[in-house]
């Protein structure tokens, strides 16, 4: 019998791969738990990193219950220990307008998206769903942004921007498709 990772320990190599999800501020932020529960039936482990604005829209209690680890959102202290272990893979969604423009510009003004910017020269397959509506996604800062994810190698999403102030903007949100997009990533590994 393989023993397996012991979720307390996040230096302890055996067990299952690791998956950061970096959530942010959005309406559909609190159904989260959909992704973790996908990913954990696909026999990962998850940690959450959220911005500092996402934590008001998640039940980070729920989510630490189900995780078994700490939800991220602030730097650590120089010698505090590291909670989570390093990542395999992120998964981003819900992924701003604000996220998705400060992380392609490298701006690194929260550990979410400091994190996100150290994914790219670390090599971690990194897979981000967008959520924002129609007239945010018109600006050009967008489109040349998801352009330079693109170069940088991150795997986008294929959400279709909601119309301002839709009440069903989060009905068709596919949160399994950031684990579908970082499969054949894995396997190359």
């Amino acid at each position: 019998m393989t023993e397996q990772r012991d979720p307390r320990d996040p230096h302890d190599p055996r067990g299952k791969p690791f998956l950061y999800v970096v959530v942010c501020a959005a309406g559909i932020a609190g159904d989260v738990t959909t992704l973790i529960a996908a990913a954990q039936e696909r026999q990962w482990d998850v940690g959450v990193i959220a911005t500092p604005r996402a934590l008001a829209f998640i039940d980070a209690e729920a989510i630490t219950a189900r995780t078994g680890y700490p939800i991220r959102s602030a730097w650590r202290s120089p010698g505090d220990p590291r909670p989570l272990p390093p990542p395999d893979a992120i998964a981003v969604a819900p992924a701003t307008f604000n996220t998705i423009n400060k992380w392609a510009a490298g701006i690194s003004d929260t550990l979410a998206v400091g994190i996100l910017c150290e994914a790219y020269g670390l090599g971690v397959p990194t897979a981000v769903l967008p959520y924002l509506n129609a007239a945010q996604a018109a600006h050009p800062a967008y489109r040349q942004s998801l352009d330079r994810l693109r170069e940088m190698d991150v795997l986008i999403g294929t959400h279709t921007p909601h119309q301002p102030d839709s009440a069903a903007a989060g009905a068709h949100f596919d949160w399994e498709e950031a684990l579908d997009l970082l499969a054949p990533k894995l396997d190359d590994r």
